[in-house]
């Protein structure tokens, strides 16, 4: 039990941080029913943003490690939606109005330039940050000398998904902007009709997916201690499966297929064999998505005629 229970601490920690990267998948199919591929390379630029920014206010001589995961917060969370933004506009609304393929191969050709910008900027070898937030507790200490631990850092990642997913939850359900991404996502002609801004209202989206996709960077900085240009495709499509599992276009169900994803490669990783994870947590997505083509909370598309 002790060995289950250190590995279910691992699984939901790995799951938040997919799940952080899901919502951005999910929330753009909401809207504009277009899977952004490139949102798993947003991710990976807002990890990069955040190890620069470290290295920064560390040279300046920072020492003060709660304002400086504050301040690398804050700024990586404000470059990586301004990427977010950019990319929207770019390659994005020229083609929203195009075929539907057209705005799929945009995305997956705008993951490929910013994978190979990142490559080009940061180099290709792996960047490896010396451990930022150390310490933890000891949940049970076991007679075969195996203890279930709670690092400080994996408290961080969690308590940090869960204040984001409620801050957002009240953004949509209580503000303008909200109200706004409900119209568009029920009927973008009729939302303009009734004076919402279906432009800005896109672009605040991908802003918003993008920041979320930073935070999930600097998580996955701190949790492994290390980034790379290509940490970006693993994680989307990792990602885009939870999002998925959990039902697309539901912001409840990206973090739920998160948390399962998470859960899925961490036992299967503890108790059977580390190279077939990805086998694992593909296979129960298919499984699911037999008997629940919408995935465990989506709704099914009601076609206007």
């Amino acid at each position: 039990m002790d060995y289950f229970a250190q590995q279910l601490i691992n699984g939901l920690v790995l799951g938040s941080i997919y799940g952080l990267i899901a919502i951005g998948y999910t929330m753009v199919y909401g809207i504009v029913g277009m899977i952004n591929f490139a949102h798993g390379d947003i991710f990976m630029i807002g990890g990069f943003i955040a190890l620069i920014s470290f290295l920064i206010l560390v040279s300046f001589g920072l020492t003060f490690v709660p304002l400086i995961l504050l301040v690398v917060l804050l700024v990586s969370m404000a470059i990586t939606a301004l990427y977010g933004w950019t990319v929207e506009r770019i390659a994005y609304r020229p083609l929203r109005h195009s075929f539907r393929l057209a705005p799929m191969l945009s995305a997956i050709g705008m993951s490929f330039v910013l994978m190979n910008y990142a490559q080009v900027s940061q180099g290709a070898r792996v960047k490896p940050v010396p451990p930022i937030i150390t310490g933890g507790y000891t949940l049970h200490e076991s007679a075969d000398g195996f203890n279930v631990q709670l690092s400080n850092v994996q408290i961080l990642v969690v308590v940090t998904t869960v204040i984001l997913l409620g801050i957002f939850t009240w953004l949509v359900a209580k503000t303008r902007l909200g109200r706004d991404m409900r119209a568009c996502e029920q009927d973008q002609t009729m939302a303009a009709l009734l004076g919402v801004d279906v432009d800005r209202t896109i672009s605040m989206t991908f802003v918003i997916g993008a920041a979320l996709a930073s935070v999930a960077g600097m998580m996955y900085l701190l949790y492994y201690g290390l980034v790379d240009f290509f940490m970006g495709f693993i994680a989307g499509i990792k990602a885009f499966t939870a999002a998925v599992l959990g039902g697309i276009g539901s912001l409840p169900g990206a973090m739920l297929g998160g948390l399962l994803i998470g859960l899925i490669e961490t036992f299967w990783s503890a108790y059977f064999s580390v190279e077939y994870k990805d086998v694992a947590a593909f296979s129960i997505l298919i499984i699911v998505l037999i008997f629940m083509p919408t995935g465990l909370l989506g709704r099914p598309e009601v076609e206007k005629v």
